[in-house]
């Protein structure tokens, strides 16, 4: 498990409550997915910073247990769904997401059919952002449908937010 930097995710979720893409403040009163969610470091940063909502989704039994124990901490059980399964094969979805939250292993070439996943299931509401984080060399392609908005680097980690019309 390699948890988000606290210096990344600060800088993340200030671009997205500052941000100039036609969207409200994020993630302040979103329904957010954060797939491959491993300790749950980005959707708990979501919800502690006013989402209505945060699904994790994550497969690895360690990483659940950790996670699960995170989300405790919260107090928060009814705005929190953890979910065991695959980000890549995520299923159909609940409910549409303002924000999607991805941050893959490393070097596995994960994003592009987890953001496909997404728009299949319907998991991404219209407008809904998601940003990917990914080592900075990484080769990354957003799949067909996906608007690339801004893209950042912090050391050996590239940040890329990217919009669904829907």
């Amino acid at each position: 498990m390699r948890p988000t930097r606290d210096r990344i995710r600060e800088a993340l979720f200030s671009r997205l409550a500052h941000n100039r893409w036609g969207r409200a403040a994020l993630p302040r009163d979103a329904t957010v997915v954060d797939g491959f969610a491993g300790t749950g470091a980005l959707g708990l940063e979501a919800l502690s910073r006013g989402a209505a909502h945060v699904t994790f989704l994550e497969n690895d039994r360690a990483a659940l247990d950790l996670l699960r124990e995170n989300a405790a901490l919260f107090d928060a059980a009814d705005q929190i769904t953890i979910l065991n399964c695959d980000a890549t094969r995520p299923g159909k979805a609940r409910r549409a997401c303002d924000l999607a939250l991805l941050d893959p292993p490393y070097g596995g070439g994960l994003a592009e059919p987890a953001l496909a996943a997404f728009a299949r299931g319907g998991w991404l509401a219209p407008g809904a952002l998601a940003v990917i984080e990914l080592a900075a060399k990484e080769p990354f392609e957003p799949p067909p449908g996906f608007e690339s908005i801004d893209e950042r680097r912090y050391g050996a980690s590239r940040v890329v937010i990217l919009r669904w019309p829907g």
